[in-house]
């Protein structure tokens, strides 16, 4: 009797020892505080709205199936006419994207370049430029005042005098 109480008591204890393991493993994955009124907040919340979107993105699914279903047969009755201009709108649309790819690349390269000049100091930064062609047109604007000054005494001047 005092054997069998005796087991008895080491499978207590082994029972014990593997509750206190599962115990230890449970709480080694849950975190030892509880979650706080805003992330239960922000889980009651989400959790619908996250539902709603998942059923309206399988109603949408279910509908273009069901479209593909209807209209599948129209495709395959006017494939002779609808691949060719389905063909004929593709290469028309790479057409203009590569164009503009091409364009695009062109004036950013054309852009480095002349950057790379600038920096090379073999052209003059743009306020020089436009300071000198500021110069030259006021140079050319004076020229030609006095040409006109020079010229109106011949003419018979100003003011009336004939």
């Amino acid at each position: 009797m005092a054997e069998h109480r005796h087991d008895q008591e080491q499978r207590f204890q082994q029972q014990q020892q593997h509750r206190g393991g599962l115990t230890d493993l449970t709480k080694s994955l849950l975190p030892e505080k509880r979650p706080s009124k805003s992330q239960v907040l922000a889980v009651v919340t989400l959790l619908p709205a996250g539902g709603l979107l998942l059923l309206l993105s399988g109603l949408t699914l279910a509908g273009t199936l069901v479209g593909l279903a209807l209209t599948t047969p129209l495709f395959v009755i006017c494939s002779p006419v609808l691949v060719p201009a389905a063909l004929t709108l593709a290469l028309a649309v790479a057409g203009f994207l590569a164009s503009g790819a091409f364009g695009v690349t062109a004036l950013s390269s054309f852009s480095w370049a002349v950057n790379c000049v600038r920096r090379s100091g073999m052209l003059p930064g743009p306020l020089d430029q436009a300071a000198r062609r500021v110069q030259e047109a006021t140079g050319q604007i004076g020229q030609k005042a006095r040409e006109v000054g020079q010229r109106a005494p011949e003419v018979g001047g100003f003011g009336g005098r004939s």
